[in-house]
């Protein structure tokens, strides 16, 4: 019979995981994969507070934690995933030997939408950095087609892989633009938002290739989302740039967007898409460049997805659709 290794206590695990005791911890790992639900998961939420604080020790194991990411248990997987966008977003170089992995759990229709989700979200932070790895043909189909069946949660986070697989390589979506274009309508926010992102990459290297989503980022001018409506303003600034005589395109309601908004985002936007002269895009401090898109993605994001609303009674922050009661102190806002 198989010795089945002894199952140490995770902080004793995560101590050995800092001071570098890479055999005690292989072992550990290895007897957690037999352990109990509840002590695989207590395994993998410690381990994701080491990728946020130390994703560095971590690294020599990232390869053992694979097998979580197919355990028989479904949240055991999903914290795997979620463990997989930590490692990914803090250094895909950890990562990149286990694309796979996550591309098998995007791709299986049978996987729990959340898990499939986070599996995408994991794979777009290693395409920024790692495009011909993980854009392949059949992913960039399985992201695409998802967002049309799949659920909205599965789709913003589709959304954003393609967003950052745009900016680790326009070239790979170069011909995706009526795909994504299709979709800009979309009925989530962070949907709206990503595929536009992922459109103005393209449009920085690629601008022609915008041609085929014109009418549908000139629909976006209207969007109620202004991070939307500016990044939709910045991808009809590249399209002009390549336009006859460098004529904006949709220039009355650029020209009123960049009067009238009282959102800096929109405003400097609309402002680059009506001006004329030398295409500034590429400057890595610019608008219209992969550089300035790619350094406050994260945090436009964060804007996006914080509340909007203050509860009166108690100050906690709250959901601006959100239940009408305060879910902290109970009152009505």
């Amino acid at each position: 019979m198989e010795d089945v290794p002894e199952l140490q206590p995770i902080d004793i695990v995560t101590q050995r995981l800092r001071d570098g005791a890479h055999e005690s911890v292989s072992t550990s790992f290895r007897a957690y994969q037999r352990a109990e639900p509840k002590r695989r998961k207590e395994l993998l939420r410690s381990m994701r507070s080491v990728a946020d604080d130390r994703p560095d020790v971590l690294a020599p194991h990232v390869h053992e934690l694979v097998p979580f990411l197919t355990d028989e248990t479904r949240s055991v997987r999903l914290n795997a995933a979620k463990l997989f966008v930590a490692l990914s977003r803090a250094n895909p170089d950890t990562v990149i030997d286990d694309v796979d992995a996550l591309a098998g759990r995007l791709a299986d229709e049978e996987e729990f939408y959340y898990v499939r989700a986070r599996s995408a979200e994991a794979l777009g932070y290693i395409g920024a950095d790692y495009p011909q790895d993980v854009a392949t043909p059949d992913l960039l189909a399985n992201l695409v087609i998802g967002l049309s069946f799949d659920e909205p949660e599965v789709r913003e986070k589709l959304a954003k892989a393609l967003a950052y697989i745009a900016l680790g390589d326009p070239g790979r979506l170069r011909h995706r633009v009526a795909d994504l274009a299709a979709h800009l309508d979309a009925e989530e926010e962070l949907v709206r938002y990503h595929l536009c992102t992922a459109l103005v990459a393209v449009g920085s290297e690629y601008p022609a290739a915008l041609s085929d989503a014109v009418d549908a980022l000139s629909t976006r001018l209207e969007d109620e989302r202004p991070h939307v409506r500016g990044r939709a303003a910045e991808a009809l600034g590249l399209v002009a740039r390549t336009a006859p005589n460098g004529s904006p395109l949709s220039s009355e309601r650029l020209a009123t967007l960049a009067e009238e908004s009282d959102e800096p985002f929109v405003t400097e936007r609309a402002r680059f898409a009506t001006a004329t002269g030398k295409n500034t895009a590429g400057d890595t401090d610019e608008i219209g460049s992969l550089g300035s898109i790619r350094e406050r993605t994260d945090e436009i994001v964060d804007e996006i997805t914080s509340p909007d609303h203050e509860c009166p009674h108690c100050g906690a922050a709250v959901p601006e659709n959100g239940s009408p009661l305060c879910p902290h102190c109970g009152g009505p806002y």
